[in-house]
């Protein structure tokens, strides 16, 4: 999905007329490539290996395609303008055809496996592994009736789990968005690193964060396609809606009940949060607002307007914001996040939904990720703040 990739930076002039720093590989790399690589600021070097071919260009999936140059031994190669930090999507085009780079790890991220280099954001470090104690990351599969299949999830455990044998754990289900799946928020995202270093620093409370494959189809029928009914298009947010209301299903029926047998958990509402970016954001809400009977804490990063902005607040969902004292006992933490570079159509009906629970007086929180766009870098912004107001 074109929206879903990090934003191509404005481009400040001339890369000549850039301040150039010493070149570095990459984090994204397989083992031992040298490219692609970043300088200080923020310019991507590129290298491709294509001796027989006559074009290859460069496709950052939020900015143009750039023409690479063909060099004597055969290598393309291309120096890109500044970048914005963070985690940016890439794909090459060589005579026509669109390939990853060998060079860079594959992540799957607009429907299927992407090349990717990291621009590191200065004086950041909440996302950046550091010298303290780790949680795990599993992966599980769980039997699900709704769709007939079985469904794959990641779930992270915090530090001590399986020293502390006797504790319980509140859980954050955290959904990652369309075009991407369960692994984005861990490879792409760093989720487990934040919450590492968000515990190291006492800043929230330990936690299990369940990571799960957001696509679900009814037992017998066939999936749907998102994506080729046109993006954006009525069709596909029709779509995503209905597929969101077969998740949900999933989720309450299925999900939640392994997690809870099968990790130690404190199963009441008052300990199970959910949020999502994107679709993920807009399944978060549809699930929840459904369920407060199962959620207390609700999050929703860059996503929710597409499902709650076209009410009224206050009859939206069966009237669950009718009365702001009775939503107030029962949420415990009603949160919305947004890049304030995103399209602007998607920023305005974020805006618009926190101006119409202002005026309703439902406490909620919002959020603007100064100068990013529909890309991980919102993201993990929004998980850094989010985390530490759970379960308090």
């Amino acid at each position: 999905m074109k929206y879903v990739a990090l934003v191509f930076a404005l481009f400040a002039g001339l890369c000549s007329a850039q301040e150039s720093g010493s070149f570095q590989p990459s984090t994204t790399n397989v083992w031992a490539a040298e490219y692609p690589r970043v300088d200080t600021a923020g310019r991507v070097e590129i290298r491709i290996k294509a001796p027989d071919a006559t074009k290859v260009k460069v496709n950052f999936w939020s900015g143009p395609k750039i023409d690479m140059v063909k060099q004597a031994d055969g290598f393309w190669t291309v120096t890109t303008p500044a970048l914005v930090p963070g985690f940016h999507y890439y794909t090459v085009i060589v005579d026509g055809a669109e390939v990853s780079d060998p060079n860079t790890q594959a992540y799957f991220g607009g429907g299927k496996p992407a090349s990717a280099v990291e621009v590191p954001e200065p004086g950041s470090t909440y996302y950046s592994i550091q010298n303290v104690p780790h949680g795990q990351v599993r992966e599980v599969w769980y039997n699900s009736k709704v769709t007939g299949s079985w469904r794959h999830a990641l779930v992270y455990l915090p530090p001590d789990y399986d020293k502390d044998t006797k504790t319980r754990y509140p859980v954050l289900y955290l959904q990652h968005g369309a075009g991407e799946d369960e692994t984005g928020w861990v490879r792409q995202g760093h989720a487990n690193v934040i919450l590492d270093n968000l515990l190291a620093a006492r800043n929230c409370k330990p936690m299990i964060v369940v990571m799960a494959y957001g696509y679900a189809a009814r037992a017998g029928e066939a999936p749907v396609d998102l994506f080729a009914k046109g993006f954006g298009s009525p069709e596909m947010m029709k779509a995503m809606q209905d597929m969101a209301v077969v998740f949900e299903d999933d989720v309450t029926q299925a999900l939640i009940p392994f997690i809870d047998s099968t990790y130690r958990t404190l199963s009441d509402r008052d300990h199970r949060a959910m949020a999502g970016l994107s679709m993920g954001g807009m399944q978060t809400f549809q699930i929840t607002l459904n369920h407060l009977d199962l959620f207390s804490y609700i999050g929703g990063f860059s996503g929710a307007a597409g499902v709650l902005s076209k009410f009224d607040v206050k009859t939206a969902h069966n009237g669950v914001f009718a009365d702001p004292a009775a939503f107030a006992k029962k949420v415990h933490l009603l949160w919305f996040g947004v890049g304030t570079k995103e399209p602007e159509w998607m920023r305005a009906g974020i805006v618009r939904l926190h101006t119409s629970l202002d005026e309703a007086k439902i406490q909620h929180v919002f959020y603007e990720s100064p100068g990013t766009d529909h890309e991980w870098q919102t993201w993990r912004r929004d998980l850094n703040d989010f985390a530490p107001r759970l379960f308090k």
